[in-house]
């Protein structure tokens, strides 16, 4: 019987499992939904147990429809910055902060004055500033590691704890271009003790604990890999893996990565690297996008005028849409107006001339990241909301000079299993 390679996406509102062959084809998929996290305010956690029984439940819908007893290789990706506290058994001493947790103020400024600026480590949502935030609290005293969302579950697949991914550990510290936990972290306070052990994305971690295996229905020969964030596992999903290969997410924000052969860091427009094995996968983000469309058009507006857009007759309108005033990327200015004048009488040529905004934003973008050091662009995958817009596809082409495609898969969880696969990022 062929192998199945079987990728788990640990999502914000549930838990996807896909499963695929050699040949990277899909053979079954599965889901299941996760409660909302608890919030209050800028703390926004979840109780880790809630990720493993929706994961057990994925993994037994996906056992009706494929043979789970094929499964040779589980890889699980998680919302990047997601962080908890565990002991040396892997039980929770903490609930997990999530992706979006923003109550660590007071230690995002402490990191701010220590840390250099290029790290992932900056900002009150990092996992650095949780782990501090966490530390500052911390009651239990058998404290062992402090593990990402997908550190966790793939450990307790494995019964293995303290071992991450270079993917996840970038927000918490990790140092990408040397491949090690930068002598800095010493001045921040974390104690190394609880600091995971990294390992490339895809490479093998353990093979599946016996207990854990009978209870799944997965065989005992299953190896373990080492994982990495929902957002690089999306990447991968869109089968990007050349140098200058691209993927722009088109939803309420315009966030594009690009795959590059050095990092760019420029930590001021909010622009850092993952590495991909040998390869790196530099993004950014700009305000402009669906917010920016929205402040001017109901989606039902837009849906009826897209059939009247004329993208080989452009209206020259010179706009840059954002929602508010600020922008991160490609231009660094949290003060940035929105410049959408002169506005035309029609309403048609007024959406079109904002989509064709977005497109120059976006053209900035890719032209910034190659200032900054990426390979000239080679091809742009779409994927969200904005993707399934075809005249908006053609707007982007004209706009960008190469070609621009929709994503026929975007789903993590088909990321993952991909990697699974390979063994190793592309």
């Amino acid at each position: 019987m062929a192998d199945l390679f079987l990728g788990i996406d640990i999502g914000t509102g549930g838990v996807r499992a896909c499963a695929i062959d050699a040949r990277a084809e899909i053979q079954g998929t599965a889901a299941a939904s996760l409660p909302p996290p608890r919030q209050q305010g800028d703390a926004i956690d979840q109780e880790p147990e809630l990720w493993w029984q929706a994961m057990v439940t994925a993994i037994g819908k996906l056992g009706q429809a494929v043979d789970l007893g094929r499964v040779t290789r589980i890889l699980v990706d998680g919302t990047s910055g997601t962080l908890l506290l565990i002991d040396a058994e892997g039980r929770p001493r903490s609930p997990g902060l999530m992706y979006n947790d923003a109550r660590s103020v007071a230690e995002a400024a402490r990191i701010a004055k220590i840390v250099p600026a290029e790290s992932g480590a900056h900002g009150r949502s990092s996992a650095l500033a949780k782990l501090l935030h966490l530390l500052d609290q911390a009651e239990a005293t058998d404290l062992r590691h402090a593990v990402h969302q997908a550190d966790w579950i793939a450990g307790r697949l494995a019964a293995q704890h303290g071992i991450s991914d270079e993917n996840n550990a970038l927000k918490l510290g990790y140092d990408p271009v040397t491949r090690r936990w930068p002598a800095w972290l010493d001045h921040v306070g974390v104690p190394r003790a609880l600091l995971p052990k990294v390992l490339v994305p895809g490479t093998s971690l353990a093979t599946i604990d016996p207990a854990v295996a009978r209870s799944l229905g997965l065989p005992p020969s299953a190896e373990i890999a080492a994982g990495t964030t929902d957002g690089v596992a999306s990447f991968l999903a869109t089968g990007a893996d050349q140098p200058g290969d691209a993927v722009t997410s088109l939803g309420t924000t315009l966030v594009l990565k690009q795959l590059a052969t050095q990092p760019i860091f420029a930590a001021d427009q909010g622009v850092y690297s993952h590495r991909l094995g040998e390869r790196w996968l530099a993004g950014g983000a700009s305000n402009t996008g669906g917010a920016a469309l929205l402040a001017h058009f109901t989606a039902d507006e837009m849906d009826r005028l897209t059939p009247q857009l004329t993208p080989a007759e452009p209206t020259g309108l010179d706009y840059y849409p954002l929602p508010k005033p600020g922008e991160r990327f490609p231009i660094a200015d949290p003060y940035l107006a929105a410049r959408i004048t002169p506005r035309p009488a029609e309403p048609v040529r007024f959406f079109q001339g904002l989509l064709e905004g977005i497109a120059a934003v976006e053209a900035l973008a890719y032209q910034r990241l190659a200032l900054l050091g990426a390979h000239p662009l080679r091809r742009v995958i779409s994927i969200g909301g904005g993707a399934k817009n075809a005249p908006w596809t053609d707007i982007r082409r004209r706009t960008l000079g190469v070609p621009v495609t929709t994503a026929e898969q975007t789903e993590a969880s088909y990321g993952a299993a991909l990697l699974a696969l390979h063994g190793s990022p592309p």
